[in-house]
């Protein structure tokens, strides 16, 4: 079990980009696998924002988790986030996610960050578990969300 940048394996593109459109076309309406495909690459480069960490168990990617500049057009305020936290079905409900969540909160800690942000229609008390507290409710692109953030300056972090 393993977490790498996306970088060290570029090919793994096409099937997160197909496991994000999947899962969150509803967020990203007129998004094509293309244009997901294409801006991931963007995650590819030696700087901290934009990136993509990656989990692997034995050689099979598992899930994904990411540090962007911003994650919501409305909120361009608040920066930078926690994005595209993914894992596979078959890997659910092993910890897998918290260890992705965990690993970008360190990273951007490591790199001088003070707060991160996220928002989510459905995964709020995952993240409150992982010491992050909501800060609002809203409609974001018909949805329902929760945003929240996490101080890193925190000690419990």
């Amino acid at each position: 079990m393993t977490i790498i940048n996306l970088s060290q394996e570029p090919h793994q593109i096409p099937t997160l980009a197909k496991w994000h459109q999947a899962e969150w076309i509803d967020l990203n309406p007129g998004q094509t696998l293309e244009h997901r495909i294409e801006r991931m690459q963007a995650y590819l480069g030696n700087k901290l924002i934009p990136s993509t960490f990656i989990y692997k168990h034995e050689s099979q990617l598992a899930g994904s988790a990411a540090i962007i500049e911003n994650d919501m057009d409305t909120r361009p305020e608040l920066t930078p986030w926690l994005a595209s936290v993914y894992v596979a079905p078959e890997f659910r409900r092993q910890g897998i996610g918290a260890k992705l969540v965990k690993h970008v909160m360190l990273q951007a800690k490591t790199a001088g960050v003070v707060k991160l942000y996220l928002f989510t229609p459905d995964q709020a008390d995952f993240y409150a578990k992982l010491g992050w507290t909501a800060i609002a409710e809203e409609y974001y692109r018909d949805h329902r969300v929760t945003i929240m953030s996490v101080s890193l300056n925190d000690p419990k972090v």
